[in-house]
């Protein structure tokens, strides 16, 4: 590390559950962050704050005016600006250093086992169900760790998906992807903006946890706040032996 590197992530260092090994690990990281829209957003940029050294940012969206009561990434100014270059700019101007990669596209299944390997962790900040499950797919496929995280009215949630652990559960064990599921979008029912702020740097959280190999993750958890009450109500999730994605994927 540069002398400027060890005076910006001083307070990371000073910790010693990261200290110089662990803030080398994150500089040398890759995350891929699947939406930059309301957990995106605060993602990215604890991410990128935090000295990931390549963040790679997919979405096929652009910036609109309803997007900006949650989206912090995002300003008046670049409304109808792709989400993806939109949101580089926001990392680029926290810290220079970053290698941001913007890909303006939808995270298909083809495109994700392309990607998917190439990173550390993943990062599911999407905003729909086929989506969840395709990063999954991949991340099981290819042994990646995941974080899922949701947020929609004053609700949200958070796991990890962690396949290099044998016991722990992918998203699949907890959603069937052939179960009945009533898709529930924030442009129909609404979002506590701070909502996705909460569970979005809580995702951050877990990835740098994930990349610097400390604390305990969300594997095997189920996390869900009541944003009313300000409750948090954990689920501990077992993997299903029988689940259509993960029991072939297993080492």
């Amino acid at each position: 590390m540069t002398d400027d590197q060890l005076l910006r992530y001083s307070r990371h260092i000073m910790l010693d559950d990261i200290g110089i090994e662990g803030q080398e690990r994150i500089l040398n990281a890759h995350v891929l962050v699947i939406g930059a829209g309301g957990l995106g957003s605060p993602a990215a940029l604890f991410l990128a704050s935090a000295g990931v050294g390549r963040i790679t940012l997919v979405d096929d969206d652009a910036v609109d005016l309803t997007n900006l009561q949650r989206q912090i990434a995002h300003t008046s100014a670049r409304v109808g600006e792709s989400k993806v270059r939109s949101a580089a700019q926001a990392l680029k101007a926290l810290n220079p250093e970053v290698r941001i990669e913007a890909v303006q596209a939808r995270a298909d299944s083809q495109w994700l086992n392309e990607r998917v390997p190439q990173a550390t962790v993943v990062l599911d900040c999407s905003d729909n169900y086929a989506t969840r499950q395709a990063v999954n797919a991949a991340c099981v496929n290819h042994r990646i760790p995941l974080v899922i995280g949701a947020a929609i009215r004053f609700d949200g949630q958070i796991t990890v998906v962690d396949p290099r652990n044998a016991q722990a559960p992918c998203y699949a064990c907890i959603f069937p992807p052939d179960a009945a599921f009533e898709e529930t979008q924030c442009s129909t029912l609404g979002v506590f903006a701070p909502m996705v702020g909460i569970m979005g740097s809580m995702q951050a959280a877990e990835a740098l946890k994930l990349i610097v190999g400390c604390g305990e993750s969300l594997a095997g958890r189920l996390l869900m706040l009541d944003g009313r009450s300000m409750e948090w109500t954990a689920l501990k999730i077992p993997r299903q032996e029988h689940c259509s994605v993960c029991r072939h994927a297993r080492p």
